[in-house]
């Protein structure tokens, strides 16, 4: 299981990587001049900001060596996050809090992972594992705030302004990064945080930055099966 469900957090953070920023997309309207800035500038101002956030809504797809992986993942600072997980048309739904990742696997997913016994077995069952555990500790860039930021702005290469766009109907600077070819889009109205990451070719894709500070429900799901407990019984 751990090495099926390290493809969509490896990829994700390949793109981030290779992007070189994170950031919100804020809700005022009024001019921050940060298109003003320099480019190191805007990048320092953008992990200020996201680290100072309380959630954020992450959405998009990734080429991971040829197989599509898709999120949609709502992350709540220090306390975990929910959504929905995809590659290669597997999909699985995602729930991280308390210390405790929970996962629902489709049909497909089920199938997949432990053959036809299993899909009928875990048909609309929630499995539940420490967060800490090695099949889950992949996912960790995913669903913690503070470190997806971190990755995501951790980069040795420099990157440059590259011009104005509108992106999901915000105005916008454009970063890239020369050396490896990701491209960043920050606001220009409201909080200078970027609001979409782009790349092209291999483990390219995009990757889009929304609700930000807005609540996060995290709620446990019942009856779910217990993958330490269901390990010791064999």
């Amino acid at each position: 299981m751990g090495q099926r469900l390290s493809h969509p957090a490896a990829a994700l953070a390949v793109l981030l990587l290779v992007a070189a920023a994170l950031a919100a997309c804020g809700s005022s309207t009024s001019s921050n001049n940060i298109s003003s800035r320099t480019a190191a500038e805007i990048l320092a101002a953008t992990k200020l900001a996201a680290e100072r956030a309380s959630a954020v809504h992450v959405s998009g797809s990734i080429d991971n060596g040829g197989r599509p992986v898709g999120l949609d993942v709502n992350i709540l600072a220090g306390r975990g996050a929910r959504g929905r997980l995809s590659e290669n048309g597997l999909s699985f739904e995602l729930i991280q809090t308390g210390g405790s990742v929970y996962i629902k696997g489709s049909p497909a997913f089920y199938r997949h992972l432990g053959g036809a016994t299993a899909a009928q077995l875990l048909a609309g069952r929630w499995l539940k594992a420490p967060a800490s555990s090695p099949e889950f500790a992949s996912l960790s860039s995913l669903t913690d705030l503070h470190q997806l930021v971190d990755t995501a702005l951790s980069t040795q290469g420099g990157v440059a302004k590259s011009g104005t766009a509108t992106v999901s109907g915000r105005a916008a600077v454009a970063l890239t990064d020369p050396s490896r070819g990701g491209k960043l889009f920050v606001a220009t109205t409201g909080r200078p945080y970027p609001i979409e990451i782009t790349k092209d070719g291999a483990n390219g894709g995009s990757i889009s930055f929304d609700r930000w500070d807005q609540p996060v429900a995290l709620t446990v799901p019942a009856g779910a099966l217990d993958i330490t407990q269901l390990q010791s019984r064999h």
